[in-house]
């Protein structure tokens, strides 16, 4: 476990409200993400929540507030922020996924600070975060709870029990963002199991539902400041994003969850992300 550093909370004058700056902090991840995989990996859902990664912890996070991982096979682009945030050495990201490294393909609670909870089998992860909910209402404690889910992960029943248990508790001060890049391991979701109508689904359920551009900084950053916990629902934003973002020949394609690159796309992905 060497290298880890002790776990750093945001500070007021961490928040980044400039998109430029924040774009930048992307494009970083994504080459950092790039270093990690190149022996094969979850290309295509780690690129498509770079953005939401980056917002939340540059933007939104807060001291008292905890982020959730659920979709834990894109650990790679969390280990990149956390490694941005002073969290973890960046060096460790070279360790990622290698036999002795606290750095797992699925982040593991205990092992890495700034990882809350181990979410390597999908549909857990919301369960987890609206028990922290629930708990810091009971308590009258500040903070928000986020947690991120996958699209495909979506068809899991626990993740619907989560969300009427939600619900019913008044949950408020928890917000689900949801990568929905339409594709999941082994398809497009609307081959597998359609979750449309989507947004509605989650409204029936009792809960707030923004709708948001997953890789537009300025929608995402305007739309969690839309979040209210006024009206004492939880809330999904529902981030419509593009599976393998940022590599022209993976983006949006249906074999792109899990890849290994060749010689002439380690060349290419040099050229788009130079």
């Amino acid at each position: 476990m060497e290298g880890i550093v002790k776990l750093k909370q945001n500070k007021k004058n961490d928040i980044i409200k400039d998109k430029n700056h924040l774009e930048n902090i992307a494009k970083n991840v994504r080459k950092d993400i790039i270093k990690m995989l190149e022996n094969g990996g979850h290309f295509g859902g780690t690129l498509s929540c770079v953005e939401i990664l980056t917002s939340i912890y540059f933007n939104r996070l807060k001291k008292e507030d905890k982020l959730i991982l659920s979709k834990a096979h894109a650990s790679a682009a969390l280990y990149s922020i956390l490694s941005k945030k002073g969290i973890i050495d960046k060096k460790l990201l070279l360790t990622y996924g290698k036999k002795g490294s606290c750095l797992g393909i699925h982040a593991e609670f205990n092992l890495v600070p700034g990882v809350e909870f181990s979410c390597g089998s999908l549909g857990h992860g919301l369960s987890f975060a609206t028990g922290m909910a629930l708990a810091k209402k009971l308590r009258k404690e500040d903070g928000i709870i986020y947690v991120i889910i996958g699209d495909g992960e979506s068809q899991e029943g626990s993740v619907w029990e989560a969300a009427m248990f939600a619900s019913h508790h008044k949950l408020d001060n928890l917000v689900t963002i949801i990568d929905y890049n339409k594709i999941q391991s082994m398809g497009r979701i609307e081959d597998i199991i359609n979750l449309e109508p989507f947004g509605d689904k989650w409204k029936a359920f009792g809960w707030n539902v923004i709708d948001v551009d997953g890789h537009d900084f300025g929608d995402l950053l305007n739309k969690f400041y839309d979040v209210s916990t006024e009206d004492n629902k939880p809330t999904v934003i529902i981030a419509h994003t593009f599976k393998g973002r940022g590599l022209s020949f993976l983006e949006n394609q249906s074999n792109c969850h899990y890849y290994r690159l060749n010689e002439e796309e380690c060349k290419l992905v040099a050229e788009e992300l130079s």
